[in-house]
């Protein structure tokens, strides 16, 4: 094997690992680009995560905005989804959504 083989073996992966990180940086961008802030459905009067069933119409849940879920309750959020604001690349959201 030359030396011109070698190097355009290291091109061609240094490419795909370049690529790879356009990728990836794409989806995060697409991903905190929505404006929604996440959404979790939670019981009012007692602040337990439920299943997102529970906030169709006719459950006992109203869907709660931003924070997080931490033993079964839900906190640092609101029910008030104009009170939350999600946050894009560094800025602060929960991962977790639905039920």
């Amino acid at each position: 094997m030359d030396t011109s083989d070698t190097t355009r073996r290291r091109m061609r992966s240094g490419a795909v690992a370049l690529g790879g990180m356009g990728l990836l940086a794409a989806t995060l961008v697409a991903c905190g680009s929505s404006g929604e802030p996440d959404k979790r459905c939670a019981s009012k009067s007692t602040l337990e995560h439920l299943n997102s069933k529970e906030c169709k119409s006719g459950g006992r849940g109203a869907y709660y905005y931003g924070g997080t879920v931490s033993n079964g309750k839900v906190s640092g959020g609101s029910f008030d989804k104009s009170a939350v604001t999600r946050g894009g690349i560094g800025g602060s959201h929960s991962g977790s959504s639905g039920g």
